[in-house]
């Protein structure tokens, strides 16, 4: 299960104090002095609401939660352009994944120790239909998610168009792509597009995308583990850099 806080009065508390939380849940036609009240101060902080049955808070906590229930992340989010920023004035060269729609919580753990085996400096999300960061999932990552930094964006689309703007390539892993993954350019600032297994990549951040590339799979299974591929591309790219 993942860390909650639940009541309005302790939401609003934990807002003030500067508790990194994922999403609230509210109770659909809620009303009230303090509940609006809690909306300013979530909007205030661009915290993700999601307005729900009762019966969905009930199986979360049957304690008094008057309504509301707020998810909190074991982990601080970064903000992207100031990780950019600094990697370029160390004089690095950035190497960051971007992770569209990917939920498992298994496979993100997985990724996000590979990532910081291989010393990725960034791990993107989106803000919705992404994994959450627990403790499962910090678990599952041998603890690399208390060390790498994670970034937690409202729109992929516009966080491509960020990148792009700070001389970032952005790089598509596709099956669709004619480009293989050996061929490609890697050794340029970096982001590594990565989708889910069920839907893969969005259209829309395909076509956005700088390049598609593509792992060459010879047996009769089309794919390979998400978590798989972004440990293939990752060292691709550490490989290009390092001996190449």
């Amino acid at each position: 299960m993942k860390n909650f806080i639940f009541g309005i009065r302790s939401i609003i508390e934990a807002v003030s104090a500067g508790k990194t939380i994922d999403k609230v849940l509210i109770k659909q036609n809620l009303k009230g002095e303090l509940i609006s009240e809690l909306l300013r101060d979530l909007k205030k902080y661009d915290i993700q609401i999601q307005y729900v049955p009762i019966e969905k808070i009930n199986k979360i906590t049957t304690k008094n939660h008057q309504g509301v229930v707020a998810f909190v992340s074991p982990v601080e989010y970064f903000n992207l352009e100031d990780i950019v920023t600094g990697i370029f004035e160390k004089g690095k060269i950035p190497l960051l994944l971007i992770l569209d729609s990917i939920t498992d919580v298994r496979n993100f753990g997985a990724i996000a120790r590979t990532s910081e085996c291989a010393g990725v400096d960034a791990i993107i999300i989106p803000e919705r239909n992404s994994v959450s960061i627990t403790s499962d999932a910090i678990k599952t990552s041998a603890g690399a998610l208390n060390s790498i930094p994670v970034c937690k964006e409202k729109n992929l689309f516009d966080t491509i168009i960020l990148l792009q703007q700070m001389g970032v390539k952005v790089v598509a892993a596709s099956e669709k792509a004619g480009n293989l993954l050996y061929n490609e350019d890697l050794k340029l600032p970096l982001a590594i597009m990565l989708g889910s297994e069920e839907k893969g990549i969005s259209n829309q951040m395909l076509r956005k995308a700088d390049s598609l590339v593509k792992i060459p799979v010879y047996g009769n299974i089309d794919s390979l583990n998400v978590s798989v591929a972004a440990a293939l591309f990752i060292y691709e790219a550490k490989r290009q850099r390092d001996f190449c």
